[in-house]
């Protein structure tokens, strides 16, 4: 790590709110979307060139089977904090995909969605995945929160389509929202759901975000109190929606990207967030500050990494906010993936409750409620 690199991660650590309890929040998204459907798909991309292998989610992210969500629970009950709870993961939830049929029987010309849980319903080894979030709930180690209504830019998505993009009707076909070699204006392969190019585009994420929260809270039976933009992209017009829905904390990194029309132009203008920084509404900003993503790096020492930016974090006084993506825990796609992420993972748990035996095990809204 380069001295350049040290500062920074002590910078990021200096602003906003303090406490000497040292507290580790696991913040997680994409919890419910979809993305690679089966390895059966990914070696039918594969030999038609379209090289899935290339990008980590292709490679390995999927919806999280039983399989998935056991393995996980069963490393988040081996430890146990100061207060003898569990390690919690903030599960980041989307709630709702395409539906794929719908939408082509209307030849494109209308966008329908389903709720997650109906998604699963059509993954094999998928049928039961549910019962398991209910029963993470009910024990501590699991607590969804609102990512998105879907992990998709519904708006140009739907104009790809229309306009027949050979490519993206590829994914389509899969029943995938993209394939990222797909070439758009948009630098996450359509994936940044409130990211907007025109006045109109930016009013209809307002109701997107209603529909979400409503049925974030139909499905779990309480509102959100948190929410994480996807590819954290977020105007401010969505704040507003989100606070009349009873969201009161904004996960999210340092950097945060908010688009604009400015003379007719899309633009993104770079603002700057710490945690416990608020907004005019008086919602306050969570920023994440460790990293565990073996997914993404494979040959980089994550655990190391996690520890060390754990110990700058608790250095300032300042909660640890690990982001961790679902990736990290699938192994539908390759079992591997998930079995030497959670060996690792287990790993860094452990080295926690070691290294720090008044750790305090918390959850993103509970984290807010202390702000």
């Amino acid at each position: 790590m380069s001295f350049k690199q040290t500062i920074w991660r002590h910078l990021i650590n200096i602003p906003g709110w303090r406490t000497k309890r040292k507290i580790v929040v696991i913040e997680s998204d994409d919890w419910g979307s979809i993305r690679m459907p089966s390895l059966e798909v990914f070696n039918k991309l594969k030999e038609e060139g379209f090289q899935p292998e290339n990008d980590p989610y292709l490679k390995y992210d999927s919806l999280a089977s039983e399989n998935d969500l056991s393995a996980l629970f069963e490393v988040l009950m081996t430890v146990k904090d100061l207060h003898g709870n569990h390690a919690v993961i903030t599960a980041n939830t989307v709630m709702a995909n395409p539906d794929f049929k719908k939408i082509k029987e209307s030849s494109f010309r209308e966008y329908y969605y389903e709720p997650f849980t109906e998604t699963l319903k059509r993954y094999p080894k998928h049928e039961g995945s549910f019962s398991l979030w209910q029963e993470g709930i009910k024990c501590g180690i699991f607590k969804p929160q609102f990512h998105a209504r879907e992990h998709v830019n519904v708006d140009q998505w739907m104009q790809g389509l229309k306009e027949g993009n050979s490519l993206l009707m590829k994914a389509f076909e899969n029943e995938m929202i993209s394939i990222s070699s797909i070439p758009s204006k948009l630098n996450y392969s359509y994936m940044e759901s409130f990211d907007f190019f025109s006045t109109n585009e930016e009013q209809s994420k307002n109701q997107i975000i209603k529909e979400g929260l409503d049925l974030f809270e139909q499905t779990f039976g309480f509102r959100s109190k948190s929410f994480i933009a996807c590819c954290y992209i977020w105007g401010n017009e969505i704040e507003k929606i989100l606070k009349q829905g009873g969201v009161d904390y904004l996960q999210g990194l340092v950097f945060r990207e908010e688009p604009k029309i400015v003379n007719n132009q899309h633009i993104h203008k770079t603002r700057i967030n710490y945690t416990g920084k608020k907004n005019s509404l008086n919602q306050k900003y969570l920023v994440r500050n460790v990293f565990f993503e073996p997914s993404h790096y494979p040959h980089y020492d994550s655990v190391k990494d996690c520890l060390s930016r754990i110990n700058i974090a608790f250095k300032h006084n300042k909660p640890a906010i690990i982001s961790s993506h679902r990736i990290n825990f699938i192994g539908s796609i390759d079992e591997n993936n998930r079995k030497s992420n959670l060996k690792l993972f287990k790993e860094l748990l452990f080295e926690i409750v070691n290294k720090w035996p008044e750790v305090e095990f918390l959850t993103s809204d509970q984290l807010g409620k202390l702000l």
